[in-house]
């Protein structure tokens, strides 16, 4: 084969950075394009400065090769499926940016697409509809554009663009394809599209392009690794091409290694963080290749073990043409920087490191790899990663509350709720006026005792409109919560949270994880004069609100001094003491929230069931000292949570709540669901998209649902909480929720009626 290109790979890379600005500028420019306060122009402004902001700013930190095409307007996932063509006919707009954001967030008449997790991060992707008609043809214009602009500025960039296989492995199969059909199954269409993408990122004088591949790290069939040889083999087989470099990323690349290394793809980038592969391994099976070493975490915010990380990239220097210092994965599950962070405990800062900070690593790694001399000692192989599979403990025991069908019985009597009775997840919108108080309050400008009674204006303005749209289980609305894992954290023992910490989830949405440095303690009650407020307000009951230990955990930047499993036990009795306190206020119904369940697992079958095991156990640690009258609901959302509903099960919650809405039932075809013994409620309104459903469609989800449950275990809700949506867009979707529920009410009266003995 011709050589393909004559540069080397720089000496020191990342996989990609936090694309949503310092001061979420992406957010905000977002938002007021959606709002209709801004033009196409302006949206397109703002991402293009964010963009050199960044480029600018690697470069200031000394980064010898900068990606590019890693920023989204909404998620990379959803950009591969536009620059190959993968767009249902139902989303095509009056301009490519509508037809962008109609597939991420849908349109008045038409649903978005699924959202579901990126591998097990707290990162959303949106999942692309492939079938067996799918037209592919190449939009290069994105990553050619990117290129294009990074180059005007004087940086020369490396597109980065989703690997084929990834693409097709996380895809799902279109509305109306045969029973056997797979997404994978359309490789060879799909391989055409980027055989044609590499050569134009040629012409446009890129010398590598990065593929990522993070499936790989995960259990594959002999099919699925069969199709890893073929795609790297015939795109690797192109002269007119840049060079590759394959990246996998969350763990070892196992049985793939072999697959992938021997293709032609010039440079393979391994995760020595999380990855348990001896790094004589490694480089036994790359020898001749360039290996990218993520040797800096780019899932967590500590700092790097510089002796343990130098050690590794020595050692991998014996074996393999060359090596890479880079990051594990990209930055854009981590802070910008911690130069603004002034609040936290300089103790604590001297652990830390952000974006920023992991950049300056990594460089200052390269610059200490290039003048280390030659080693010949063998290097451990142990990883900085808290989750681990638990083997080495004995299994926790799972605490258990009465019988579910005496909890029940209590249940009825206490609560004397109607079929099929309607609630909401939790929160509800954060109006302007909410954020601008909560701000107010941070910066001094107002008081605690004034901030508070803006807090319960808004708790009774939303259980008002509870009770006016006629909801059967009322929530307090959460306005006094800036994020449902921060609000928690801030109150809890061992936790430290950030002022400019923030992280993308999905879109706008952004978080700011705290920081679980500590051994966790409650040091007093959290939630319950929030509850008690509102239950005062009302003769209808209200859910208290609760984050379960394991969303908590995983949605913070863990300690990695004790297995995750302790510290999610500390959390659990954190939250046990939560739940008693909210009990003896008189609270009937508390909602355990654990979104995260899913997303924490493993991704190697062989370590899945020892950590729900222990997941389960901290979960019913947490809630088995309710007693039986007491009704405990749990939430799970957008994670894939079909997967693991014999663990949902084990919960032992009375009431479980589920996405459905957004992924169109889905979850309904499962056996598991089929046989769920208690209360459960699919989601019936997708609250990630402002459409708001019409009563037909509530009506025919709900009719979806009872085609599978008795009407007796049916719960009517949304597919998640409320607070990233309007009271205008809450208001009109409520009204037809409750008004498809009653009528279902009316057709099971009535049919009980006319089957009843004269």
């Amino acid at each position: 084969m011709p050589a393909v290109h004559t540069s080397p790979f720089p000496a020191s890379t990342i996989l990609g950075y936090p694309r949503i600005g310092p001061d979420r500028e992406l957010k905000r420019a977002l938002e007021r394009y959606w709002d209709g306060g801004s033009t196409a122009d302006d949206l397109l402004a703002a991402g293009a400065r964010i963009r050199e902001r960044t480029w600018r700013r690697l470069d200031a930190l000394g980064l010898a090769a900068s990606p590019s095409n890693t920023f989204s307007y909404y998620d990379q996932v959803l950009d591969t499926a536009v620059t190959l063509g993968a767009v249902p006919g139902r989303y095509r707009g009056a301009s490519a940016l509508d037809t962008y954001f109609a597939m991420a967030r849908g349109t008045r008449d038409v649903p978005p697409l699924r959202m579901t997790k990126w591998f097990d991060t707290n990162y959303h992707y949106i999942v692309p509809e492939i079938g067996p008609d799918t037209v592919f043809t190449l939009d290069p214009g994105k990553p050619v554009a990117e290129l294009r602009e990074a180059r005007a500025l004087g940086f020369e960039t490396r597109p980065v663009l989703v690997g084929p296989v990834t693409f097709l492995l996380l895809s799902q199969p279109a509305p109306g394809s045969p029973e056997r059909f797979a997404p994978l199954d359309r490789l060879d269409d799909v391989l055409d599209v980027y055989e044609r993408l590499l050569a134009a990122l040629a012409a446009e004088g890129a010398a590598w392009v990065q593929l990522d591949e993070p499936a790989l790290v995960a259990d594959r069939t002999g099919a699925e690794l069969d199709a890893v040889r073929r795609a790297y083999e015939r795109l690797g087989s192109r002269a007119d091409r840049p060079g590759l470099f394959v990246a996998s990323y969350f763990g070892d690349l196992g049985e793939a290694l072999p697959a992938l290394a021997g293709t032609p793809v010039e440079a393979v980038g391994v995760d020595l963080v999380r990855g348990r592969t001896p790094v004589e391994a490694l480089g036994d099976a790359l020898a001749g290749k360039t290996v990218v070493a993520g040797v800096v975490s780019g899932r967590d915010v500590w700092r790097a073990d510089r002796d343990r990380a130098l050690g590794r990239l020595r050692a991998l220097r014996e074996r393999v043409e060359r090596v890479v210092v880079a990051t594990s994965c990209s930055l854009q599950h981590v802070p910008h920087s911690l130069e603004r962070e002034t609040g936290l405990d300089p103790a604590l800062v001297a652990r830390l490191a952000f974006a920023d900070e992991k950049v300056t690593e990594v460089v200052e790694l390269a610059a200490l790899l290039a003048t280390a001399p030659p080693t010949v000692r063998s290097e451990t192989t142990k990883t900085g990663e808290t989750v681990e599979s638990g083997k080495a403990q004995a299994p926790p025991i799972w605490e258990s509350r009465s019988p579910y069908a005496v909890r029940a019985a209590a249940q009825a009597e206490h609560l004397g709720l109607p079929p099929l009775p309607v609630t909401t997840i939790g929160s509800f919108p954060q109006t302007g006026e909410l954020r601008a108080a909560r701000a107010a309050l941070a910066a001094g400008e107002l008081g605690e005792a004034a901030y508070e009674e803006r807090v319960r204006a808004e708790i009774e303005r939303a259980v008002r409109v509870q009770e006016r749209l006629g909801l059967d289980v009322l929530v307090h609305g959460e306005p006094e919560r800036n994020d449902m894992v921060q609000y928690f954290a801030e109150h809890l023992d061992g936790f430290a949270v950030t002022r400019h910490g923030w992280v993308q989830s999905y879109g706008s949405r952004c978080t700011r994880p705290p920081i679980l440095h500590g051994d966790v303690g409650r040091p007093a009650p959290i939630t319950v004069r929030w509850a008690e407020y509102a239950r005062s307000l009302t003769g209808r009951p209200v859910k208290g609100m609760l984050t379960g230990p394991v969303t908590i955990v995983a949605w913070s930047f863990v300690r990695d001094d004790l297995p995750l499993r302790e510290v999610v036990f500390q959390v659990a009795d954190a939250v046990r003491a939560e739940v008693a306190d909210l009990e003896a206020a008189g609270i009937s119904i508390v909602q355990v929230d654990e979104p995260a369940l899913r997303e924490l697992m493993p991704l190697r079958r062989a370590e899945q069931g020892a950590y729900l095991h222990w997941a389960v156990a901290a979960y019913r640690r947490a809630t088995s000292g309710a007693a039986d009258r007491t009704q405990i609901h749990t939430h799970l959302c957008y994670s894939d949570a079909d997967q693991i509903l014999t663990a949902i099960d084990a919960l032992d919650a009375d009431v479980t709540s589920v996405e459905s809405a957004r992924s169109r039932g889905r979850i309904l075809g499962e056996l598991v669901v089929r046989e769920f013994a208690r209360g459960l409620g699919p989601g019936v309104y997708d609250i990630h998209s402002p459409r708001v459903p019409g009563l037909e469609e509530v009506g025919g989800l709900l009719d979806a649902v009872l085609r599978v449950l008795p009407a007796e275990r049916v719960w009517v809700n949304p597919d998640c909480g409320l607070k990233t949506r309007t009271y205008e867009q809450v208001e009109a979707a409520l009204a037809n929720v409750v008004a498809g529920a009653r009528r279902v009410r009316g057709t099971l009266a009535q049919s009980s009626s006319s089957s009843s003995p004269v």
